[in-house]
């Protein structure tokens, strides 16, 4: 389920959503570094920033799970998504897959802007990540045969690093991880009842 053997185009093919979402953070991170637009207009517009937020940029809950403070972040975000992404697109096609990746994103945004300072801002689509995560536990945890063993042991173990790792880098935002990862598993608990 998340070994990748597919071909850039076969992959692009079967699960262009997740290959749509990595092209649009690829656009917005080259557009925060090329001089295509003036001052940093993208990085001034699109940041997560909780005092404009409450000024009624109400689209600076969306926008950050897009945008991401450099390279690194961009690749590791994409590289998560790639691996992680498609299975989920698979099993729950297309539309509940943007549901559970934008409604985690967007909670964990209005998670950070309820809960950290008015001047917090904040970057990258770490937190509709951890709902993909939240929506794989719940599989794991309360429909035992939506997934194989072997899989579900991957994917607790890689969630649970990730949390600790939430805690021991610095730059993280860590109500966006936990919040996002409540909200996929809140979303997979709901749609895993129908």
């Amino acid at each position: 389920m998340f070994t990748r053997t597919e071909s850039f185009g076969q992959f692009i093919r079967y699960y262009p959503l997740v290959s749509a979402i990595v092209a649009i953070n690829l656009f917005f991170y080259l557009a925060t570094i090329l001089p295509i637009f003036p001052n940093y207009w993208f990085i001034s517009t699109f940041t997560g920033v909780n005092l404009y937020i409450a000024e009624g940029e109400l689209w600076r809950l969306v926008t950050p799970i897009f945008m991401h403070a450099g390279f690194s972040h961009v690749l590791f975000n994409s590289f998560s998504l790639v691996l992680f992404g498609p299975g989920l697109e698979k099993m729950l096609g297309g539309v509940k897959f943007l549901a559970v990746y934008f409604v985690s994103g967007i909670a964990a945004n209005f998670a950070t802007y309820i809960l950290e300072p008015m001047t917090f801002s904040h970057v990258g689509s770490s937190g509709a990540i951890f709902g993909l995560f939240g929506y794989y536990i719940a599989i794991v945890l309360l429909r035992k045969k939506g997934m194989s063993r072997q899989d579900s042991q991957l994917i607790l173990t890689i969630a649970a690093i990730s949390v600790v790792m939430t805690f021991l880098q610095p730059n993280i935002n860590i109500t966006a991880h936990l919040f996002g990862l409540l909200a996929g598993f809140l979303l997979g608990a709901g749609m895993g009842r129908k």
